[in-house]
């Protein structure tokens, strides 16, 4: 599994021939977008900064979009979305994506507003492997309830999300959470299931593409 980061949530996960992503920009947003071909897309917030899942078709690839709550089969992929709450830009519905890649357990926060989260949420959130966390003002988790809830949860890896870049107050408040000063940026991340042992809570910052 290959996962790279190309600014506020839109993340990139290859393994093998498929392609997962995650909030995509629209072409109406300010933020860029990385043009390649996903097989699966997955949108937490129906706003323009998240929802481009047109902008990940690609040569053969057309993409399945999932943008809500429910259950998902996609090429053997098992996807569950839950309903949570966000603040960002007046937007109310967030979902919380689960899914399963490569014997890995992925959690994808999206624009999480609140560390409240429902019953349903908690029964589900055993045996995290990855986390994505927001992390940033108002408009998402800040960064000490992130690191509070990121904690809380007790993923192997952490991967933050959200903030500008990697000298953003909002990164610097999380890392340091944790007593870390700075913190290296990664190209990308690959894992595989073994990488996994041993690891608690090790937080990884991925450099925006």
């Amino acid at each position: 599994m290959i996962i790279t980061y190309h600014g506020l949530e839109f993340f990139k996960i290859q393994f093998g021939d498929i392609i997962v992503a995650f909030n995509p920009p629209s072409k109406e947003s300010k933020f860029k977008s990385s043009r390649f071909g996903a097989d699966i897309v997955l949108i937490s917030l129906n706003h323009e900064d998240f929802n481009g899942s047109d902008t990940l078709s690609y040569g053969d690839k057309m993409p399945f979009v999932i943008n809500g709550p429910g259950e998902y089969e996609i090429k053997n992929i098992f996807v569950k979305g839950f309903f949570s709450t966000s603040s960002y830009k007046d937007k109310k519905i967030n979902t919380i994506y689960f899914l399963k890649l490569e014997s890995m357990n992925i959690c994808f926060l999206g624009a999480l507003g609140s560390a409240d989260l429902s019953q349903e949420i908690k029964e589900k959130m055993d045996d995290i492997d990855i986390l994505f966390v927001p992390i940033g003002n108002k408009e998402v988790l800040d960064s000490t309830d992130a690191y509070k809830l990121a904690v809380k949860l007790q993923p192997k890896i952490i991967i933050p999300m959200h903030y500008s870049d990697d000298k953003d107050p909002c990164l610097k408040t999380f890392l340091s959470e944790e007593g870390i000063k700075n913190l290296e940026p990664l190209d990308k991340l690959t894992l595989k299931r073994k990488d996994l042992v041993n690891k608690d809570g090790e937080i990884v910052v991925l450099a925006q593409k």
